[in-house]
C-alpha cells in the first residue's frame, strides 16, 4: 500500500509495456503512486512520470520485483500470463496493456493456452503471433482501467 496516502500503488511491468502515459494519466485522477519496474537494459532519458526501480537483466527479475513488493489490493499492468496468474491468487487486480482483466476463474486458461502455444513452436508450428498493438488496444486498456479505478474508489 501507498504509506503516505493509505491508497494502494500501481506497479508496471514497464520494459515493454506501451501504455506508460495513461497509466499515469488516469492513476493520477485517483492519486495512485504509479512505480515502473524495469531493467537496466531499458533504461531511457523519456521515461514517464512516476517512480522507476531498475532491477538487474536476469529473464524473471521484474517479475520478482513486482511478487516481492505488491500486496493485495494493489493494481499490476502487465502482458506476463504467468505473472498474472501468480498476482490474481494475491487480490491483486491486473491487467494487461491491451486492457484485458485477468481474474481467478480465467487464468487456467490463459496458462493452458500459453502452455499449447509454446509447445507447438517447440514443434516448428509458428502462428502469426498477437496483431500489431493499436489504438484501439489503447482506448480498450485506457477504459478499463479507469473502470477499475473507479469501482475501487466507489468502495472507500
Amino acid at each position: 500500500m501507498n504509506s503516505t496516502l493509505g491508497l494502494p500503488k500501481v506497479l508496471v511491468d514497464a520494459d515493454s509495456c506501451p501504455v506508460k502515459q495513461e497509466i499515469v494519466e488516469i492513476a493520477s485522477n485517483f492519486s495512485l503512486e504509479v512505480i515502473f519496474v524495469a531493467s537496466y537494459n531499458h533504461m531511457s532519458s523519456t521515461e514517464a512520470t512516476g517512480t522507476w526501480k531498475y532491477v538487474d537483466t536476469g529473464k524473471e527479475e521484474v517479475d520478482l520485483y513486482i511478487m516481492n513488493h505488491v500486496g493485495k489490493g494493489d493494481f499490476v499492468v502487465t502482458q506476463d500470463i504467468g505473472l498474472a496468474s501468480t498476482l490474481v491468487n494475491k487480490g491483486v487486480y491486473v491487467l494487461s496493456p491491451r486492457g484485458n482483466v485477468y481474474e481467478e476463474k480465467d487464468i487456467n486458461l490463459a496458462l493452458d493456452m500459453r502452455y499449447l502455444a509454446a509447445k507447438a513452436r517447440r514443434q516448428g508450428i509458428h502462428s502469426k503471433g498477437p496483431k500489431r498493438f493499436g489504438q484501439t488496444d489503447r482506448d480498450d486498456f485506457a477504459k478499463n482501467f479507469y473502470s477499475i479505478l473507479s469501482k475501487f474508489a466507489g468502495n472507500l
